[in-house]
């Protein structure tokens, strides 16, 4: 490979001849080998945004030239508009806690390109990285790309998995059930009535992330080294989320507090674990639809999701449940991920947090990941499964647990001793209790109806 000679404050060190970045970043291949993972595009693009708002900025403080702002502001669209950008960003995700690797990197790449369009030099440190620091510009990049990753990816994601959900309902809701608590046999449930509490599920996680997006949408910009704003011009924090609402089209902020923003990660903590509930609500539904399609045979029976790939290399005409195994296990990686982010929150040591790059791609990945499987799960298994409505109405008819509904009457023990009865002779309750009580058949019909039993009251 071809290199050149690149110079920093510790010497000179050889850099591949096309590479855009210079020596910090090149130190930083050479001392982290450690995954062969690179950052999360979305971090890196949220960064390099994050320059051309500071770019931006500081040309309106006066601080740098209009001209050598609009050299960075169009170098950071050259990279965003190029599908093979990464290839310019090669540091691993494992690597200094600050992150101050992939800012160089990020201020590295810049000042080569633009230097190139700059009618002279473009310094990486001294007017890419203006007014910044590691420190502030990487947690602002993790609350950008989040909130960027959240308003675009995983909310619309989660809002039309609850229409699926709802729509389905709507559909199925003239089916009648035999509900399971425990997994054992319960009272009747309308099949709308299950799939009803899925999408409550997913719309009562919509409202609290939601609701955390006003916090993730505060930024530590301005805070530069620890949070005192040394070498940034008083009104660059201010001028900065400005600069960066307009880019993005999402409204940011100052935090409150610079200093607890460069020190600790609490709100990606925060959202990650909300990411995480996310995530459970995605498996009691997958699992609910693994349960419910199980069989054909054997199993429940109730459903077919769609046939969607051949299920075995040696059992032939074997279908599985690909898409809620799927989102099975993108779940578990989430909850995963929330462990090593939570364990990463509790590294912010006095005025930094050191363990940035792993919560800027842990929050990322569950972020896409569930966004991704929600679409899947909703478009792939809950809008196309059919109701097997044979195999509800054989396990319904045969339900002594419909007794309950005799209780007010006759009493729980009575109840009971017709229940067990039922079952040791594998008869329909109904005729039981037609047998062991004075109540007709007629009046037997009415209170034993399962469509009557999933409305409750008396």
């Amino acid at each position: 490979m071809k290199t050149r000679i690149e110079r920093d404050s510790m010497g000179e060190l050889a850099v591949p001849s096309e590479a855009l970045y210079s020596a910090q970043t090149q130190r930083a291949v050479n001392n982290f080998p450690v995954s062969g993972q690179r950052m999360p595009k979305a971090f890196i693009e949220a960064l390099l945004l994050a320059k051309s708002a500071a770019a931006s900025a500081n040309a309106e403080l006066g601080l740098i030239t209009a001209e050598m702002a609009q050299a960075i502001i169009a170098s950071v669209e050259e990279l965003i508009a190029d599908e093979q950008m990464m290839r310019h960003f090669p540091v691993d995700v494992y690597q200094t806690g600050s992150g101050t690797s992939s800012n160089m990197n990020a201020n590295e790449v810049l000042s080569t390109l633009a230097s190139n369009r700059h009618n002279g030099k473009v310094a990486a440190n001294d007017h890419v990285n203006y007014g910044q620091s590691s420190n502030d510009i990487i947690p602002s990049a993790i609350h950008i790309s989040a909130a960027i990753a959240l308003h675009k990816g995983l909310l619309p994601a989660l809002r039309h998995l609850s229409a699926v959900i709802k729509n389905k309902a709507a559909s199925v809701d003239h089916h009648i059930k035999t509900g399971r608590t425990h997994l054992m046999d319960a009272m009747p449930v309308r099949m709308s009535q299950s799939l009803l509490s899925w999408s409550s599920q997913i719309d009562q996680n919509i409202t609290v992330l939601r609701a955390n997006q006003s916090a993730l949408q505060t930024l530590a910009q301005g805070g530069t080294a620890v949070g005192t704003g040394i070498n940034a011009h008083p009104d660059f924090s201010a001028n900065f989320s400005k600069q960066i609402s307009r880019l993005t089209g999402i409204e940011f902020t100052p935090a409150d507090n610079l200093f607890s923003h460069i020190g600790t990660q609490d709100i990606a903590v925060s959202i990650s674990g909300q990411l995480k509930t996310v995530a459970v609500s995605l498996m009691k539904i997958a699992n609910d639809l693994r349960w419910m399609n199980s069989g054909p045979l054997a199993g429940l029976g109730e459903i077919a999701l769609e046939a969607l790939q051949p299920g075995s290399s040696i059992m032939p005409g074997k279908v599985n449940p690909v898409i809620p195994e799927a989102t099975a296990m993108v779940a578990a990686q989430v909850i995963g991920n929330d462990t090593a982010i939570t364990v990463a929150g509790q590294s912010g040591n006095f005025e930094l947090n050191v363990m940035l790059p792993l919560i800027a791609n842990n929050l990322l990945s569950s972020i896409e990941l569930l966004g991704n499987v929600s679409s899947l799960l909703a478009d792939k298994a809950i809008a196309t499964f059919t109701v097997n409505e044979a195999a509800l109405q054989s396990a319904l008819s045969r339900n002594p647990i419909l007794v309950t509904a005799l209780n007010p009457i006759i009493g729980y023990e009575k109840a009971a001793a017709i229940a067990k009865q039922a079952y040791k002779d594998g008869r329909p309750v109904l005729d039981v209790a037609e047998q062991q009580t004075d109540i007709s058949r007629a009046e037997l019909e009415l209170l034993l109806d399962p469509a009557k039993l999933t409305k409750g009251g008396i």
